[in-house]
């Protein structure tokens, strides 16, 4: 091992341990009483998302698989947020940061990006991403980072204070401790994997739901069992759903999943803002919404029990798409009839 490697994993270490857990919110709906429902909110991290934990473990698993030299440019298909964590990540250890990514990006999701040292490279769509990057790290003399293939290997799913172990950690003194399910979206299907591995390594008796935005090959892929699917649209809920399954995606590991419409998702980050006053961005909705969706069984059925989910990342990156009323009626329709049934079923702000 070089002394620029082993200097790289003491910078990305040191990060770590100036880092503290991300919180965990309880969600007051008086109309689930009995199920207690919570939101991780991962934006909390320094680079504001869930990304954060991938960019650092993609980063320490390149860097101990003796991928990684100095000046060697860094290349990755990000729609955004992933991005943003591993442009971080690059600038502290010093080495170049290559971004491809739709030409639809969010524009704050781009700034953080450069902010970071990082540079753009466009397509004109998701599924041209992944061939591009390979081209541009193979005509640069590059590394692809490629979270799609590696981030459930990258993550040490038994434990080292990945995201399921705090969750179990901090759910321990509320009053449902092991939760019935959590529910989450797929990107890289990294997280997804995490949980359900984790939950089988400990014996819980949790379910593991994952919801899929509409364009997405996740949900049909499980339920065929086809992992040869492919699309040719992208989903319009932005870091989440992919045109084809990736190598990441652990269906073995999943309970059930769940089909989520796109303007109920964006629809679902409207009423949680109602709500709370907190914004979330979309991937959050599809989250909340799957979520709401089992507490709402769960209660016809007299069950009680507690439910976790994923704040991905603040909606504040999404200003001007999914928190813009004008650009969600042109791209999505009206969201009023779904925050309605949001209200008449659970409830809503004043």
């Amino acid at each position: 091992m070089t002394p620029w490697i082993t200097d790289a994993i003491r910078k990305i270490e040191a990060d770590f341990q100036r880092s503290a857990d991300t919180h965990l919110i309880k969600l007051d709906i008086p109309a689930l009483a009995g199920v207690d429902l919570y939101l991780k909110d991962e934006s909390t991290h320094p680079t504001g998302s869930l990304k954060h934990r991938l960019g650092r473990s993609l980063f320490l698993y390149a860097l101990c698989n003796g991928k990684l030299s100095e000046n060697k440019p860094i290349i990755e298909a990000s729609s955004g947020s992933t991005a943003v964590s591993e442009a971080y990540f690059a600038r502290m250890i010093g080495l170049p940061f290559i971004a491809v990514m739709p030409r639809s990006t969010a524009r704050s999701k781009i700034r953080l990006i450069e902010h970071y040292g990082g540079q753009c490279h466009f397509v004109e769509s998701a599924p041209r991403m992944h061939d591009e990057a390979v081209r541009l790290a193979a005509e640069m003399g590059g590394y692809f980072m490629d979270q799609f293939a590696f981030a459930e290997r990258a993550t040490d799913w038994r434990g080292n204070n990945n995201i399921a172990e705090s969750i179990f950690t901090q759910m321990a003194r509320e009053a449902h401790p092991v939760p019935h399910t959590i529910v989450m979206s797929a990107g890289t299907g990294g997280t997804s994997a995490t949980l359900g591995r984790y939950i089988f390594y400990k014996g819980h008796e949790t379910d593991l739901v994952v919801v899929d935005p509409e364009n997405s090959v996740f949900y049909d892929a499980f339920r065929t069992g086809d992992r040869s699917l492919t699309a040719e649209c992208s989903s319009m809920i932005e870091g989440i759903g992919r045109p084809k399954v990736e190598l990441s995606f652990q269906p073995d590991v999943i309970t059930e999943m769940m089909q989520v419409p796109d303007l109920t998702s964006v629809a679902t980050i409207h009423w949680l803002h109602k709500l709370t006053g907190r914004r979330a961005g979309p991937s959050t909705g599809t989250n909340l919404w799957g979520a709401l969706q089992v507490a709402g069984a769960m209660r016809a059925r007299g069950q009680t029990g507690s439910i976790v989910t994923l704040l991905c990342d603040a909606g504040e990156r999404y200003l001007d798409t999914y928190h813009d009323p004008a650009w969600v009626a042109e791209c999505f329709g009206d969201i009023a009839p779904v925050m309605a049934e949001l209200d008449a079923r659970f409830g809503g702000a004043a």
